[in-house]
């Protein structure tokens, strides 16, 4: 696991903003570039420059492939509304970001984990796609062992949700440990970290 974390932090460091959500995250305590070029690593960067790191950021905090990413730029620029909002909506209504965002997971890497694993299910049926696409109205719960019980390893980070600022698209209840969404998140509810503009400036060039 340490050594995951190492590329992941490696990233983080390429993209000056920490992507894997950890505490520890290695650009808090080095914030330049991997490399011999030090904190001059990032050089100034040009409109398309600017907009390409931009769409790597957010692949590297998501897990996704250019593929995936260009498939949400698809489908976000044939519905009707902002196409930014759309593609940022997408992209936290993921099952994995849902997960994050409940607080059953720390990062995004343990959470494509945890329902990659059989942990999560979606209205009461198992889902183990990290990429399934949840909607308004869908209850996230935990998948309990043979006698009833939640893993204890998830038990023990949903346990901690109180440290953290949960969305307020997403209603916790903390009795049956299950997370409703009420509504689809609004484009200041996005994390302040990404320039989903740039994004779509990047693929409708």
């Amino acid at each position: 696991m340490a050594s995951v974390y190492r590329v992941t932090c490696k990233m983080c460091r390429r993209e000056g903003v920490s992507l894997c959500g950890r505490v520890k995250c290695a650009v808090k305590r080095r914030p330049s570039p991997p490399g011999i070029h030090g904190p001059n690593g990032y050089g100034k960067l040009t409109p398309y420059g600017t907009q390409l790191r931009e769409k790597q950021k957010v692949k590297r905090s998501y897990g996704l492939r250019e593929r995936q990413m260009r498939r949400y730029y698809d489908i976000a620029i044939g519905i009707k509304g902002n196409t930014g909002t759309l593609m940022g909506q997408a992209l936290e209504l993921r099952l994995d970001s849902v997960v994050v965002r409940s607080g059953y997971a720390q990062t995004q890497f343990q959470a494509r984990q945890i329902v990659s694993h059989g942990h999560i299910t979606v209205n009461g049926k198992r889902v183990d796609v990290p990429s399934y696409q949840t909607k308004p109205g869908d209850v996230i719960g935990l998948k309990r062992n043979g006698s009833g019980q939640v893993p204890t390893g998830i038990k023990s980070i949903a346990d901690q949700r109180s440290d953290r600022a949960l969305p307020q698209w997403i209603a916790i209840n903390n009795q049956t440990l299950e997370a409703t969404i009420v509504r689809r998140p609004e484009a200041n509810e996005m994390p302040p970290q990404f320039n989903i503009r740039s994004i779509v400036e990047f693929y409708s060039r």
